[in-house]
C-alpha cells in the first residue's frame, strides 16, 4: 500500500477510535460531553465498594458538556464480556436535564430522590447492581445519552426497551469504562 493511501486510511480510522472513549463530540455543533468518577478514570479498577464484594452501591457519576436542547439524559452500565452475552448492571432514564453529577449510592428504588426513573437490570432488581464477574477481568461500560425529549416511560424498563424508546433522540452520548476483577 503507498505511504498516501495508508495516512488517508489511518486518519479517519484515528478518529473513529477516539470517539469510543469518555468523551464524543456533538454532531450537531453542541460540545464534547464527558463522563468521570471521582471513584476511578477511564480504563482503571473499579473499587471493591462498587461491586458485589463490597457495598454494591453505585459509584459517583459526573458529566460535563450537554448539549443544548437536552430535555432529559439516559445512562446504561453493561458488562459485555459476561459469559453469557452482555450483562447489564443500571438503567436509568429520565434523569432531569440539570442534572450534572450522580452521588455515589443512588437509592436502588424507582424514582431515586436524584431524579429520574430507574429500570430493571439483569439482576431483575430495580437501579444499580455491581460488578461480579464469575471469572477473568470484565470491562463495565457506563454510558451517558443526551437526549432531546423525555421519555416518560414508566419504571422497570430493560436496556432494549430505553434503547427502543431512544432512537432518533441522542443528541450526545458519553462513556466511561472501568474494569473489575474478583480475587
Amino acid at each position: 500500500m503507498n505511504k498516501d493511501l495508508a495516512g488517508f486510511l489511518l486518519v479517519p480510522a484515528l478518529f473513529i477510535c477516539g470517539l469510543s472513549h469518555a468523551a464524543w463530540a456533538d454532531e450537531r455543533g453542541g460540545g464534547t460531553m464527558e463522563l468521570r468518577s471521582n471513584a476511578f478514570t477511564q480504563g482503571a479498577m473499579i473499587p471493591s465498594a462498587y461491586t458485589c464484594d463490597g457495598k454494591d452501591v453505585s459509584p459517583p457519576l459526573a458529566w460535563t458538556g450537554l448539549q443544548a436542547g437536552t430535555r432529559s439524559i439516559a445512562l446504561i452500565c453493561d458488562d459485555p464480556d459476561a459469559p453469557a452475552g452482555t450483562w447489564v448492571h443500571w438503567v436509568y432514564y429520565d434523569i432531569p436535564p440539570g442534572t450534572q453529577e450522580l452521588d455515589e449510592d443512588v437509592d436502588p428504588v424507582e424514582y431515586p430522590s436524584s431524579g429520574g426513573t430507574q429500570g430493571k437490570n439483569d439482576f431483575r432488581k430495580t437501579g444499580y447492581g455491581g460488578p461480579c464477574p464469575p471469572s477473568g477481568t470484565h470491562r463495565y461500560f457506563f454510558k451517558l445519552y443526551a437526549l432531546d425529549s423525555e421519555l416518560s416511560l414508566p419504571p422497570g424498563r430493560t436496556k432494549k426497551e430505553l434503547l427502543d424508546a431512544m432512537k432518533g433522540h441522542i443528541i450526545g452520548q458519553a462513556e466511561l469504562m472501568g474494569k473489575y476483577e474478583r480475587k
